[in-house]
């Protein structure tokens, strides 16, 4: 399955719209609503729940954008539900409240979070939950992990959703949790063909990567993350066929 072309008529919002001065923290229905009003996609980070529910929601603890700590996944939905955010006045949403929301306005870029904790194959359950949540959804969307695991079970539980790998340089510093071994290997971005995969969202500083261009000539849509300014973007869209964005008017 390809990208829909809606996911080239506009920049892709990181984590919507979001702008903690204005009271629009990242992956909120606050955040998620201006970039519906402001004609944007939206990418989006899940994560799971206690029991079984994906959550919009980037980080595995709670301790950076709420009052709580520990893991997401150490609480139920209905406990995540209640969880105010900071700096905003929503709390956690749940993945099928936002679809919801955006009910087909704009396309969504949905990555779902590693969940091995080293982008090895102990994954599964946040997969379903995604799937679950999205199964009577109509709107333009696609799917997308770092984890290629992640990527092969969706495309088993979700044959008709684009899929893509969220790719990077992975440079050390940057990916301590993982093993030199596992960094090389993801580097080369070698699992695109075997989990079917029709795009990749490249880090936007190792753009000029020679693995990135062949999968170019090869026909894969090339998105990047993360486009911090007017500059970056213009440098990426020569190579690029969208950016996602955040901190300026993309």
């Amino acid at each position: 399955m390809t990208l829909p072309a809606s996911f080239f008529a506009r920049p892709i919002t990181h984590r919507a719209l979001h702008d903690r001065r204005a009271g629009r923290v990242e992956n909120s229905a606050a955040s998620i609503k201006a970039a519906i009003d402001a004609g944007y996609a939206i990418e989006m980070d899940v994560q799971l729940t206690a029991d079984g529910h994906a959550m919009v929601f980037h980080d595995e603890l709670l301790d950076r954008l709420t009052g709580e700590t520990g893991p997401v996944r150490a609480r139920t939905r209905a406990e995540l539900e209640q969880i105010a955010l900071n700096d905003d006045p929503g709390t956690i949403p749940a993945l099928d409240t936002v679809l919801a929301l955006v009910a087909g306005r704009v396309p969504l870029l949905i990555e779902v979070k590693d969940q091995d904790g080293a982008m090895g194959p102990d994954v599964g359950p946040l997969e379903r939950a995604t799937a679950t949540a999205l199964q009577r959804y109509k709107g333009d969307v696609a799917v997308m992990s770092f984890n290629p695991h992640s990527v092969a079970v969706m495309a088993e539980l979700t044959p008709d959703i684009p899929r893509g790998l969220t790719t990077s340089s992975y440079e050390a510093p940057f990916w301590p949790e993982l093993s030199d071994q596992v960094r090389d290997r993801l580097r080369d971005i070698p699992d695109y063909d075997r989990v079917s995969a029709s795009f990749i969202s490249h880090e936007a500083t190792d753009l000029d990567r020679p693995r990135v261009a062949e999968l170019k000539r090869q026909g894969a849509s090339i998105l990047c993350w993360t486009i911090r300014s007017a500059k970056a973007e213009a440098d990426a869209r020569r190579i690029v066929d969208n950016v996602t964005f955040e901190g300026y008017p993309a």
